[in-house]
């Protein structure tokens, strides 16, 4: 709001001052630091369904996916086949949420999870709209709460950090600015203790 009174202000001279420049933002909210456990995991997979055919069971493989690649939902569903290379184990993102273009490296387990897909274009065969349902559906039947599909950005960039290093990592997921990656980063501190050793 205060952006748009500015543009009245300084470009089309409708007002005189902003009326918004004394009031205080509010802060913003901390980030999230939710990330699936195996267990939930497990069910969310028992309720979408193994068979791929069926659009709730690639909803949640698509979610898989992003946990194995940090991709976002929209770069999920965006992926079409000639942007992908098996052999290479690279898929070529030209959108992004940054603008600008990015190859996202494929660990085995990315490649086994898009080998198990039906012959699709889209790869997933899904809209977004159909995503967020079905995901939501198959998580909320599972009697799994507050987990989101972004959460396996979270979780991705998480255990991905174990094997990348600061760099790389950030290459991988498109983050310009390292501090962004501590949004995401949620390691526990048991975890990090663990490591010490």
């Amino acid at each position: 709001m205060s952006s748009v009174l500015n543009v009245a202000r300084k470009e089309w001279g409708v007002i005189s001052s902003n009326p918004l420049t004394d009031v205080r933002k509010p802060s913003k909210p901390a980030p999230r630091d939710r990330l699936p456990t195996k267990d939930e995991m497990d069910r969310i997979g028992f309720c979408a369904g193994a068979d791929l055919k069926n659009a709730t069971a690639r909803a949640f493989h698509a979610f898989l996916f992003s946990c194995e690649t940090a991709m976002r939902a929209g770069e999920v569903i965006g992926l079409t086949w000639d942007r992908i290379d098996l052999e290479r184990r690279v898929a070529h993102l030209a959108h992004t949420k940054n603008g600008r273009p990015r190859d996202v490296p494929l660990s085995l387990e990315a490649v086994r999870l898009l080998e198990a897909l039906p012959e699709l274009d889209p790869v997933f065969g899904l809209s977004s709209r159909q995503l967020d349902i079905l995901f939501r559906k198959s998580r909320d039947k599972a009697g799994v709460a507050d987990l989101t599909y972004h959460d396996s950005r979270h979780y991705a960039i998480t255990r991905l950090a174990k094997k990348l290093d600061v760099l790389d990592l950030a290459r991988m997921v498109g983050h310009t600015n390292l501090r962004m990656l501590m949004t995401y980063y949620n390691e526990s501190a048991e975890n990090m203790a663990r490591r010490l050793d």
